[in-house]
Protein backbone atom coordinates (compact mmCIF):
# COMPACT_ATOMS: atom_id res chain seq x y z
CA UNK A 1 0.00 0.00 0.00
CA UNK A 2 1.01 3.59 -0.58
CA UNK A 3 -0.22 5.63 2.38
CA UNK A 4 -0.07 9.40 2.43
CA UNK A 5 -1.40 12.59 3.97
CA UNK A 6 -2.92 15.45 2.01
CA UNK A 7 -4.26 18.92 2.68
CA UNK A 8 -3.13 22.23 4.13
CA UNK A 9 -0.18 22.27 6.49
CA UNK A 10 -1.30 21.26 9.95
CA UNK A 11 -4.68 20.04 8.68
CA UNK A 12 -3.68 17.01 6.62
CA UNK A 13 -6.03 14.07 6.14
CA UNK A 14 -4.99 10.42 5.85
CA UNK A 15 -5.05 9.00 2.34
CA UNK A 16 -4.08 6.09 0.15
CA UNK A 17 -3.09 5.82 -3.49
CA UNK A 18 -5.41 3.41 -5.29
CA UNK A 19 -4.50 1.12 -8.18
CA UNK A 20 -5.36 3.85 -10.70
CA UNK A 21 -3.11 6.41 -9.02
CA UNK A 22 -6.02 8.29 -7.46
CA UNK A 23 -5.71 9.60 -3.92
CA UNK A 24 -8.54 8.31 -1.72
CA UNK A 25 -9.52 9.88 1.59
CA UNK A 26 -9.06 7.43 4.48
CA UNK A 27 -10.59 9.72 7.13
CA UNK A 28 -13.52 7.34 7.64
CA UNK A 29 -11.14 4.43 8.22
CA UNK A 30 -8.28 5.83 10.35
CA UNK A 31 -7.70 9.11 12.15
CA UNK A 32 -4.26 9.64 10.63
CA UNK A 33 -1.28 7.79 9.21
CA UNK A 34 0.15 7.45 12.69
CA UNK A 35 0.11 5.34 15.83
CA UNK A 36 -2.24 2.36 15.71
CA UNK A 37 -2.85 2.82 11.98
CA UNK A 38 0.75 1.67 11.45
CA UNK A 39 0.27 -1.57 13.38
CA UNK A 40 -0.48 -4.93 11.77
CA UNK A 41 -4.13 -4.58 12.75
CA UNK A 42 -4.29 -1.02 11.45
CA UNK A 43 -2.82 -2.00 8.11
CA UNK A 44 -5.19 -4.97 7.86
CA UNK A 45 -8.14 -2.64 8.45
CA UNK A 46 -6.98 -0.34 5.64
CA UNK A 47 -6.29 -3.27 3.31
CA UNK A 48 -9.80 -4.64 3.85
CA UNK A 49 -11.40 -1.33 2.81
CA UNK A 50 -13.15 -1.00 -0.53
CA UNK A 51 -11.22 1.98 -1.85
CA UNK A 52 -13.70 2.60 -4.65
CA UNK A 53 -16.25 3.72 -2.06
CA UNK A 54 -13.97 6.32 -0.51
CA UNK A 55 -14.04 9.99 -1.61
CA UNK A 56 -11.18 11.28 -3.72
CA UNK A 57 -8.84 14.08 -2.74
CA UNK A 58 -8.98 17.38 -4.63
CA UNK A 59 -6.88 17.26 -7.78
CA UNK A 60 -4.68 20.10 -6.54
CA UNK A 61 -4.29 18.82 -3.00
CA UNK A 62 -0.95 19.46 -1.34
CA UNK A 63 0.85 16.36 -0.10
CA UNK A 64 1.99 16.55 3.49
CA UNK A 65 4.56 14.38 5.27
CA UNK A 66 3.50 10.79 4.70
CA UNK A 67 3.47 9.91 8.40
CA UNK A 68 2.37 11.84 11.46
CA UNK A 69 3.16 11.57 15.16
CA UNK A 70 6.90 11.25 14.57
CA UNK A 71 8.61 11.48 17.93
CA UNK A 72 12.14 10.94 16.64
CA UNK A 73 13.77 11.69 13.28
CA UNK A 74 17.02 9.75 13.54
CA UNK A 75 19.70 10.22 10.89
CA UNK A 76 22.67 8.04 10.07
CA UNK A 77 25.81 9.80 8.86
CA UNK A 78 28.50 8.55 6.50
CA UNK A 79 26.61 5.34 5.76
CA UNK A 80 27.82 5.09 2.16
CA UNK A 81 31.56 4.47 1.81
CA UNK A 82 31.81 6.59 -1.35
CA UNK A 83 30.01 9.51 0.35
CA UNK A 84 32.37 9.27 3.34
CA UNK A 85 35.28 9.46 0.91
CA UNK A 86 33.96 12.57 -0.84
CA UNK A 87 33.45 14.15 2.60
CA UNK A 88 37.06 13.40 3.53
CA UNK A 89 35.97 11.22 6.45
CA UNK A 90 36.59 7.63 7.49
CA UNK A 91 33.92 4.94 7.26
CA UNK A 92 32.72 4.67 10.88
CA UNK A 93 33.24 1.51 12.92
CA UNK A 94 29.66 1.87 14.19
CA UNK A 95 26.71 3.77 12.72
CA UNK A 96 27.01 7.53 13.28
CA UNK A 97 23.70 8.66 14.76
CA UNK A 98 22.34 12.19 15.07
CA UNK A 99 18.92 13.76 15.33
CA UNK A 100 16.98 16.05 13.02
CA UNK A 101 14.35 18.12 14.84
CA UNK A 102 10.83 16.94 14.02
CA UNK A 103 9.91 20.59 13.30
CA UNK A 104 12.02 20.23 10.14
CA UNK A 105 9.60 17.66 8.69
CA UNK A 106 7.46 18.89 5.80
CA UNK A 107 5.71 17.67 2.67
CA UNK A 108 7.62 16.16 -0.26
CA UNK A 109 7.12 19.14 -2.54
CA UNK A 110 7.24 21.89 0.09
CA UNK A 111 10.04 24.40 -0.53
CA UNK A 112 13.54 24.15 0.83
CA UNK A 113 13.79 27.21 3.05
CA UNK A 114 17.29 28.65 3.14
CA UNK A 115 17.71 30.08 6.64
CA UNK A 116 19.18 33.44 7.53
CA UNK A 117 22.94 33.45 7.31
CA UNK A 118 23.12 30.27 5.27
CA UNK A 119 25.71 30.01 2.54
CA UNK A 120 25.98 26.21 2.39
CA UNK A 121 22.52 24.64 2.18
CA UNK A 122 23.05 21.18 0.70
CA UNK A 123 20.93 18.27 -0.56
CA UNK A 124 20.90 14.56 0.37
CA UNK A 125 18.52 11.97 -1.10
CA UNK A 126 17.96 9.24 1.50
CA UNK A 127 15.91 6.14 2.18
CA UNK A 128 13.67 6.73 5.19
CA UNK A 129 12.63 3.74 7.29
CA UNK A 130 9.38 4.18 9.21
CA UNK A 131 8.66 2.24 12.35
CA UNK A 132 5.32 0.48 12.81
CA UNK A 133 5.59 -0.77 16.38
CA UNK A 134 7.72 -0.33 19.46
CA UNK A 135 11.19 -1.84 19.12
CA UNK A 136 13.59 -2.22 22.04
CA UNK A 137 16.60 -4.53 22.21
CA UNK A 138 15.55 -6.30 19.01
CA UNK A 139 17.87 -8.62 17.13
CA UNK A 140 18.94 -7.99 13.57
CA UNK A 141 17.09 -11.17 12.57
CA UNK A 142 13.82 -9.79 13.97
CA UNK A 143 14.33 -6.11 13.18
CA UNK A 144 12.24 -5.97 10.01
CA UNK A 145 9.16 -7.16 11.93
CA UNK A 146 9.04 -3.69 13.50
CA UNK A 147 9.28 -1.70 10.26
CA UNK A 148 6.04 -0.61 8.60
CA UNK A 149 7.54 0.76 5.40
CA UNK A 150 9.75 3.20 3.56
CA UNK A 151 9.72 6.69 2.06
CA UNK A 152 11.91 9.15 0.22
CA UNK A 153 13.44 11.93 2.29
CA UNK A 154 15.69 14.88 1.52
CA UNK A 155 18.05 15.29 4.46
CA UNK A 156 18.71 18.96 3.70
CA UNK A 157 21.82 20.16 5.52
CA UNK A 158 23.49 23.51 6.20
CA UNK A 159 27.15 22.53 6.09
CA UNK A 160 28.58 25.62 7.82
CA UNK A 161 26.09 25.24 10.68
CA UNK A 162 26.77 21.50 10.78
CA UNK A 163 30.57 21.34 10.52
CA UNK A 164 32.17 24.76 10.85
CA UNK A 165 30.33 25.93 13.97
CA UNK A 166 30.89 24.53 17.46
CA UNK A 167 28.75 21.73 18.81
CA UNK A 168 26.88 18.83 17.27
CA UNK A 169 25.55 18.27 13.75
CA UNK A 170 21.92 18.68 14.80
CA UNK A 171 21.71 22.44 14.27
CA UNK A 172 22.89 22.08 10.69
CA UNK A 173 20.18 19.50 10.02
CA UNK A 174 17.13 20.90 11.80
CA UNK A 175 16.22 24.18 10.09
CA UNK A 176 12.59 24.58 9.03
CA UNK A 177 11.71 22.53 5.91
CA UNK A 178 14.95 20.56 6.06
CA UNK A 179 13.13 17.22 6.11
CA UNK A 180 10.85 16.61 3.11
CA UNK A 181 9.18 13.23 3.63
CA UNK A 182 7.07 11.34 1.10
CA UNK A 183 5.21 11.45 -1.25
CA UNK A 184 3.96 8.26 0.37
CA UNK A 185 4.78 5.64 2.92
CA UNK A 186 5.20 2.43 0.93
CA UNK A 187 4.49 -0.59 3.10
CA UNK A 188 7.33 -3.07 3.30
CA UNK A 189 5.42 -5.83 1.50
CA UNK A 190 5.78 -3.81 -1.73
CA UNK A 191 9.58 -3.54 -1.46
CA UNK A 192 11.26 -6.90 -2.09
CA UNK A 193 14.72 -5.73 -0.99
CA UNK A 194 15.37 -2.35 0.64
CA UNK A 195 19.08 -2.94 0.01
CA UNK A 196 18.69 -2.85 -3.76
CA UNK A 197 16.93 0.43 -4.58
CA UNK A 198 18.25 2.96 -7.08
CA UNK A 199 18.18 6.55 -5.89
CA UNK A 200 18.88 9.85 -7.61
CA UNK A 201 18.78 13.63 -7.22
CA UNK A 202 19.02 16.51 -9.68
CA UNK A 203 19.56 20.24 -9.20
CA UNK A 204 18.14 22.44 -11.95
CA UNK A 205 17.88 19.34 -14.12
CA UNK A 206 21.51 18.25 -13.67
CA UNK A 207 22.08 14.80 -12.17
CA UNK A 208 24.03 15.20 -8.95
CA UNK A 209 23.38 11.96 -7.08
CA UNK A 210 22.99 8.56 -8.73
CA UNK A 211 23.37 5.69 -6.30
CA UNK A 212 21.85 2.61 -4.76
CA UNK A 213 21.01 1.42 -1.29
CA UNK A 214 23.10 -1.67 -2.05
CA UNK A 215 26.22 0.39 -1.20
CA UNK A 216 25.09 1.16 2.36
CA UNK A 217 27.70 0.31 4.97
CA UNK A 218 25.04 -0.62 7.54
CA UNK A 219 21.76 -1.97 6.16
CA UNK A 220 18.22 -1.34 7.35
CA UNK A 221 17.93 -4.38 9.63
CA UNK A 222 21.26 -3.63 11.27
CA UNK A 223 20.31 0.00 11.87
CA UNK A 224 16.94 -0.84 13.44
CA UNK A 225 18.56 -3.41 15.73
CA UNK A 226 21.49 -1.12 16.59
CA UNK A 227 19.36 1.90 17.45
CA UNK A 228 16.96 -0.20 19.51
CA UNK A 229 19.80 -1.05 21.89
CA UNK A 230 19.96 2.60 22.97
CA UNK A 231 16.35 3.80 22.82
CA UNK A 232 12.84 2.59 22.16
CA UNK A 233 11.82 3.10 18.56
CA UNK A 234 8.13 3.97 18.42
CA UNK A 235 5.41 3.92 15.74
CA UNK A 236 5.95 6.82 13.37
CA UNK A 237 9.62 7.27 14.20
CA UNK A 238 11.77 7.84 11.11
CA UNK A 239 15.29 6.57 10.45
CA UNK A 240 17.03 8.38 7.60
CA UNK A 241 19.69 5.95 6.48
CA UNK A 242 22.36 8.05 4.79
CA UNK A 243 23.11 9.37 1.33
CA UNK A 244 25.20 8.28 -1.67
CA UNK A 245 27.88 10.56 -3.16
CA UNK A 246 27.10 13.67 -5.15
CA UNK A 247 26.20 16.18 -2.43
CA UNK A 248 27.10 19.83 -2.90
CA UNK A 249 29.88 19.67 -0.34
CA UNK A 250 31.61 16.99 -2.42
CA UNK A 251 31.62 18.97 -5.68
CA UNK A 252 34.79 20.59 -6.99
CA UNK A 253 34.22 23.45 -6.53
CA UNK A 254 31.59 23.02 -3.87
CA UNK A 255 28.05 23.90 -4.90
CA UNK A 256 25.19 24.92 -2.65
CA UNK A 257 21.55 25.87 -3.10
CA UNK A 258 20.42 29.40 -3.82
CA UNK A 259 16.87 30.81 -3.99
CA UNK A 260 15.21 29.71 -7.21
CA UNK A 261 17.10 26.42 -7.54
CA UNK A 262 14.92 23.37 -8.16
CA UNK A 263 15.74 20.02 -6.58
CA UNK A 264 14.15 16.76 -7.75
CA UNK A 265 14.82 13.36 -6.19
CA UNK A 266 13.45 9.85 -6.05
CA UNK A 267 13.96 6.23 -5.08
CA UNK A 268 12.75 3.23 -7.08
CA UNK A 269 9.30 2.17 -5.95
CA UNK A 270 8.96 5.00 -3.45
CA UNK A 271 8.07 7.97 -5.65
CA UNK A 272 9.59 11.35 -6.33
CA UNK A 273 9.87 14.79 -4.77
CA UNK A 274 10.32 18.27 -6.25
CA UNK A 275 11.27 21.36 -4.29
CA UNK A 276 12.21 24.94 -4.99
CA UNK A 277 14.73 26.66 -2.78
CA UNK A 278 13.51 29.93 -1.31
CA UNK A 279 14.88 32.50 1.12
CA UNK A 280 13.36 32.31 4.58
CA UNK A 281 10.36 34.67 4.47
CA UNK A 282 10.53 35.34 8.22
Amino acid sequence: MKLLRFGAEGAEKPGILDADGTIRDLSSVVDDIAGDALSDNGLAKIAATDLSKLPTAPADARLGPCVSGTGKFICIGLNYADHAAESGMEVPSEPVMFMKATSAICGPDDPIIIPRGSEKTDWEVELAVIMGKRAKYVSEADAMDYVVGYAVTNDVSERAFQIERAGQWTKGKSCDNYGQLGPWLVTKDEIADPQNLSMWLTVNGKKMQDGSTKTMVYGVAHLVSYLSQFMSLLPGDVISTGTPPGVGMGQKPQQYLRPGDVVELGIDGLGQQKQQAIADPE
